[in-house]
């Protein structure tokens, strides 16, 4: 696990090795443990390390080929390297470290892109292949960790965050209007868009390839999707059984580090099944948990703090258990920071996790979590019955996309958005962003079950990537590795092949919810032996603080001094009076906007941040590494 970034000039100019160091230095903590930089004409990479796996000098990166020909700057994990490595040993390669990158390395050199297939994990990879002057990028499967590019003239840069592209002189600090509407329908950008005027993601499952010649742009392939297209013939026991078989291998091949691991664990079944399985492997396992004071809650909130159920598991498995109880007036000491750190806002209140990451990077250097359970295992029942009316694809698409506004209603934006800015926006159709969603996979639309698969297929495509995109910057905020065990490549293909009505209760051409336990059957039959009784029989509770009523009351002041300012700045492209009017709704109780406010709160401090560049200073952390400058001369190279 660690930060890269790289600049490739397609002019043949050398690369600046001072904005390099500066684009490496912004993204010091994910790298405590070590810094290189490879320079040679016009291609540089940069690289910050959190060591996990080889904790000796010859793991440092940028990492060479023998015969010089490749070097890589590599974020990640592949928890599959060692049967990769015996693969390529078996083909006469040689091996100089016991470290996850060079087999990476080492596989692209054998393989080619044919490589990325093969990786079993978490990746963001750059590549340089100096005997073709090709530049390759990858991000692995399911988009756990990022990787940010900008392409102006003939100049390619990239890094695993933002704030590094924005070290660069030509990057300018501007919103991206397109972008701002995706986030203010969906809470999340469903395209590759971010914020920033200039600068995208690269997509999940895809590579791109970047030659050296002038004027040839980027080449974006995708190497990877999701596919329900084939379904498993087997009873629901055999299920079961070949689910709980793969799940724990699952979890047995990503504990393995040269480091402490431990795992986060809330009062649900996804968390519950890593740390069951983890717990039992021969080592004491730490746990972490967030919990809230619920003094001034009301309402469902009530329900809100999951602390009973996590102590209950950890007692059951014998964990070393450590827990954070978050109070009113908790998200604004923390949220400034919290902001710069995640850069691409998305998806709902994130100031809990933040929290629960530092506690556990006190005692840890890995955690594992649970997310990509719900989304495999359809795990939010009260979503997938919104499709229940359809009868056609078109009518699925609709309701559906009803559902997902979750924040401005098409209809609402020419009074939300400020007539500028709504104009800088308005030829975008959000309708048909949500629509492309869907365009490159294998769906069938013919009966319920198979609308079932559609909704998964979207929610693992957008809000699981919106939510790996949050835990992999809030974790490394504090140098820690997050792992996300339910996203091992055999128990993903397994689960994709899965009957939709052993997941959720489909009776005949409609959903119907289970009083019992709605979503997640064929999970909680696989553990149901494992678990307490008392969780696999438990409906699915976020992992979210009680803010509609701190948001009426605690933080209400914190509010009012945010957004009712009329110099805040999100009033640049925001209408002021129709801030005011959520505001006075939520604090009335006529309407729960929560996650709007959230947002609204997110948005102005971004702005703050880095629209206006502002520094917070508790925000970047000094770390002590050492330093490795490689330069073309072979005589500076060391071996």
């Amino acid at each position: 696990m660690c930060g890269i970034v790289g600049i490739l000039n397609q002019k043949n100019q050398e690369v600046n090795a001072n904005i390099l160091q500066k684009m490496t230095d912004a993204i010091a903590h994910r790298g405590p443990d070590g810094e290189g930089i490879f320079l040679s004409g016009s291609i540089g990479l940069g690289h910050r390390r959190l060591a996990i796996l080889d904790l000796s000098l010859a793991a440092q990166q940028p990492m060479k080929t023998a015969d010089q020909r490749f070097v890589i700057s590599y974020n990640g994990e592949v928890y599959n390297f060692l049967e990769l490595r015996k693969e390529l040993e078996e083909l006469d390669v040689q091996f100089t470290s016991r470290s996850d990158t060079e087999v990476v390395l080492k596989s692209f050199a054998q393989w080619g892109v044919a490589c990325f297939k093969k990786f079993n994990g978490m990746f963001a990879v750059a590549i340089w292949d100096s005997q073709l002057q090709i530049l390759y990028l990858a991000r692995d499967r399911y988009g756990i960790k990022p990787l940010y590019w900008s392409y102006q003239n003939d100049e390619l840069l990239f890094g695993s965050e933002i704030k590094a592209l924005l070290q660069h002189p030509r990057i300018t600090r501007e919103l991206c209007h397109p972008a701002l509407n995706e986030y203010f329908t969906f809470q999340n950008i469903f395209s590759d868009r971010t914020l920033f005027k200039s600068i995208h993601t690269l997509n999940a499952g895809s590579y791109m390839v970047i030659p050296t010649q002038e004027r040839i742009a980027p080449k974006i392939c995708c190497y990877w999707d999701f596919s329900f297209s084939q379904s498993i013939s087997a009873s629901q026991q055999e299920v079961a059984e070949q689910l709980r078989h793969l799940f724990t291998k699952a979890v047995k091949r990503q504990l393995v580090a040269d480091v402490p691991v431990g795992s986060y664990l809330s009062g649900g079944m996804d968390s519950g099944s890593i740390t069951a399985i983890a717990a039992n492997q021969g080592r004491r396992l730490t746990t972490f948990t967030g919990g809230f004071d619920l003094s001034s809650a009301s309402g469902m909130e009530l329900n809100f703090d999951e602390r009973a159920e996590s102590e209950l598991m950890a007692n059951a498995f014998k964990t070393e258990h450590y827990q954070v109880v978050l109070h009113a007036g908790d998200m604004e000491h923390i949220l400034p920071s919290l902001i710069w750190h995640l850069e691409d806002l998305r998806v709902g209140q994130s100031y809990p996790n933040f929290y629960v990451a530092r506690l556990a990077s006190k005692f840890v250097k890995v955690s594992l979590s649970g997310t990509g359970g719900d989304e495999l295992f359809a795990g939010y029942p009260w979503r997938y019955y919104r499709a229940d009316a359809a009868n056609q694809m078109n009518d699925y698409f609709y309701h559906y996309y009803q559902y997902w506004q979750r924040l401005i209603k098409d209809e609402q934006k020419v009074n939300f958005f400020n007539p500028s800015c709504f104009q800088k926006m308005s030829h975008e159709n959000t309708y048909e962003i949500f629509q492309t969603v869907f365009s490159g996979s294998d769906l069938k639309y013919q009966n319920r079950e198979a609308y079932l698969n559609a909704s998964l297929y979207f929610e693992l495509k957008t809000f699981l990537h919106g939510l790996l995109t949050v835990e992999d910057k809030l974790s490394m905020a504090h140098g820690l590795e997050t792992r996300v065990p339910f996203l091992d490549n055999d128990l993903v293909d397994f689960a994709l092949r899965i009957p939709p009505s052993m997941k959720l209760n489909i009776t005949g051409n409609s959903f119907q919810p289970n009083s019992d336990s709605e979503g997640k059957l064929i999970l909680r039959d696989a553990m149901r032996d494992l678990l307490p009784p008392q969780i696999t029989a438990r409906k699915k509770q976020g992992f979210s603080a009680p803010d509609a009523s701190w948001f009426r009351g605690d933080s209400i002041n914190y509010l009012n001094k945010l957004l009712r300012d009329p110099k805040a700045n999100i009033y640049e492209f925001l209408s002021r009076k129709y801030v005011g009017q959520v505001l006075d709704e939520h604090c009335s109780g006529q309407v729960n906007h929560r996650l709007l406010i959230w947002s609204l709160l997110s948005f102005e401090w971004w702005c703050r941040l880095f629209l206006e560049n502002s520094v917070v200073s508790d925000s970047i952390p000094a770390f002590a590494g050492m330093t490795t400058i490689w330069h073309n001369n072979p005589q500076h190279n060391p071996q």
